[in-house]
């Protein structure tokens, strides 16, 4: 089993920064692709970023893309999205989500039916 812990949401100021951290436990983070997707009330869970087990391949929304930056620590078990020149429009609740490693021939994944496990989340807020 594999526990995430969403942490570093809070209220910001548009054109404004953050860094969510998400924080794995178990001894195989190094295996696990990893993403970060958002929600808000009313809406489907959306695709913001996600990244390889290595950390050398990264994709994102076109939404968040130049903006946002995703990237692991596989030392310190601890997956990061660094936010910046935030919108109001990124107001949402963001969660982190990891995908046990399978040989499927993708090393990317985009879509909520292919993660494992998923934080319980934090909320990120841009006042404008």
């Amino acid at each position: 089993q594999v526990q995430l812990v969403e942490s570093g949401g809070g209220l910001v100021q548009a054109g404004g920064s953050l860094r969510l951290s998400c924080a794995a436990s178990g001894r195989t983070f190094s295996t696990y692709a990893m993403g970060w997707f958002r929600q808000t009330p009313g809406k489907e869970r959306e695709f913001v970023a996600a990244i390889k087990w290595s950390g050398t391949s990264t994709y994102y929304a076109e939404s968040v893309k130049g903006r946002f930056t995703i990237s692991r620590d596989n030392a310190k078990n601890t997956a990061y999205l660094q936010m910046n020149s935030l919108k109001p429009e990124d107001t949402a609740v963001y969660y982190c989500a990891a995908r046990i490693l399978t040989y499927s021939g993708r090393v990317i994944y985009t879509d909520t039916n292919e993660y494992d496990y998923w934080g319980q989340g934090t909320q990120v807020t841009v006042s404008s």
